[in-house]
């Protein structure tokens, strides 16, 4: 399984060129073998987004998650396990979200696309993808 951060899927969503080959190849295979998916947070962080008028998504936000889920998108809900795993991770920085995220990744054993550079650079987390790659 490949989940996306939340840049990513943005990133994804509106063709940004910052979104590197190599990532948008394996993003396109996961998504045709129904293995792509986003923790539910991130749906949290892009409404966020919009609500501090620093995204604009030209559609109305369910009907744009619905259109991500529709296209194969899968959302992976966050549960109360996984909450207390991402309380526990030890030398992680302190954002709620990307622990969220990447503790959604390790519970699940999947390749989490990213170019956070402190996503990056944590060793605990084995599988990832630099998302500008």
């Amino acid at each position: 399984m490949l989940i996306l951060d939340t840049h990513v899927l943005i990133w994804l969503d509106e063709g940004n060129p910052r979104l590197g080959v190599k990532a948008l190849q394996t993003i396109d295979r996961a998504l045709a073998e129904e293995k792509l998916a986003v923790a539910t947070i991130s749906f949290w962080e892009v409404g966020m987004l919009i609500k501090k008028e620093q995204l604009e998504i030209k559609m109305e936000m369910d009907a744009w998650r619905m259109d991500l889920l529709k296209s194969g998108l899968k959302e992976i809900p966050l549960d109360g396990a996984t909450a207390l795993f991402a309380a526990r991770l030890e030398n992680f920085h302190g954002d709620p979200a990307d622990r969220m995220i990447v503790a959604t990744a390790l519970r699940n054993s999947a390749i989490l696309v990213t170019a956070d550079k402190r996503i990056l650079s944590w060793e605990k987390l084995p599988r990832k993808l630099d998302a500008t790659r």
